[in-house]
């Protein structure tokens, strides 16, 4: 069929419906129905200054972690850092192998030491203060608390962005079986779904993005 016909097509249809709806809901309310219709559910992110730069990402724990999680803030990182290289226009991201090399070959208490060392614009610092997937001895259910700031490492190592999250718990609303599946998936699964939800941040997200995190953990 020709382009030029089904182009009228959507045009008369987008036409019949605007003047089907006006006289039902007004003008105020069509405008947020076609801006939904146009932008679906996506929110803005609260920081935008991440694109065109060059990002190092860093995790630490703050609080002692048990033996069993002490590669979360890592993964955390890495698991951030992906998505910050998915989501973000024109963003490079240092390698994380890169990051952790420097960081096993050097002493260092500031984020921005990391950064200044492999040349990064901005550093991401991710201070995680406390870590869990149990929730008794037969039940998983993942509790994270994060500390987020991002650095300007190109203006004096200035903190240009700072945001304590709230809790995270996964699943939301029920734990998990602990014999449903092995513990290192589900705090594989946990770790990502910290990682979405820093890195939502930074790059436009789905406004209800945690609706389906109960169903998700029974996957």
């Amino acid at each position: 069929m020709d382009r030029r016909y089904l182009r009228y097509g959507y045009l008369l249809t987008a036409c019949l419906f605007v003047a089907a709806v006006v006289p039902a809901i007004g003008c105020r309310s069509l405008l947020t129905t076609v801006v939904f219709l146009v932008k679906g559910t996506n929110v803005d992110p609260e920081y935008e200054g991440l694109k065109e730069k060059k990002v190092v990402v860093v995790c630490r724990p703050l609080a002692s972690l048990t033996f069993r999680d002490s590669n979360v803030a890592r993964d955390l990182a890495r698991e951030v850092g992906a998505l910050l290289r998915t989501n973000v226009r024109k963003i490079e991201v240092v390698d994380h192998d890169k990051v952790n090399e420097w960081t096993d070959e050097h002493e260092w208490t500031d984020y921005t030491e990391v950064g200044e060392a492999l040349k990064a614009d901005t550093v991401v610092g991710i201070d995680l203060l406390s870590f869990t997937i149990y929730q008794g001895q037969t039940l998983y259910q993942g509790k994270a608390n994060v500390a987020v700031k991002v650095y300007d490492c190109t203006d004096g190592n200035k903190v240009v962005f700072e945001k304590e999250l709230p809790q995270s718990v996964y699943p939301p609303n029920a734990g998990v079986e602990t014999f449903s599946k092995p513990e290192a998936e589900f705090r594989r699964k946990f770790v990502r779904v910290l990682a979405d939800q820093i890195g939502r941040h930074f790059y436009p997200h789905d406004a209800h993005a945690d609706i389906a995190l109960d169903a998700t953990a029974l996957d």
